[in-house]
């Protein structure tokens, strides 16, 4: 059966959907954007304070269900601007070692709350 996972310390949802669901040895999370959980308010500064804010409220939500950045297995990456790719690469290069989780990228119009970046990731227990 499909569990919620919810923490207080990654952004609340906005909207109906949950912060992840996990369900047998994999966790899918919602898309996390730079939002400071403890403000609901975007970080400060541009892409890169942005991204490192997304990877501390997607390390929150895995830390909730005993995973961290390792058992992360596919990222989808949305950018407002394709132009800001190299310097989310840079970030992102940060938080993941070998062998790196299978990775789309997607320019997208828009994002919630004029974000510059969203992040979504599924992690897996077990290998």
């Amino acid at each position: 059966m499909k569990k919620e996972i919810s923490t207080t310390s990654a952004p609340a949802a906005i909207g109906p959907y949950s912060q992840a669901i996990g369900i047998e040895n994999m966790v899918f999370l919602s898309g996390q954007l730079g939002v400071d959980p403890s403000t609901s308010e975007l970080v400060s500064g541009g892409i890169k304070q942005q991204t490192e804010q997304v990877f501390k409220n997607i390390g929150a939500i895995l830390e909730k269900t005993g995973l961290s950045l390792y058992h992360v297995v596919k990222t989808t990456v949305f950018l407002s601007d394709m132009n800001d790719f190299t310097s989310m690469n840079e970030i992102y290069a940060q938080h993941f070692q070998p062998p790196f989780p299978a990775r789309s990228t997607i320019a997208v119009k828009a994002l919630p709350k004029n974000a510059l970046v969203e992040i979504e990731v599924v992690a897996v227990s077990k290998e």
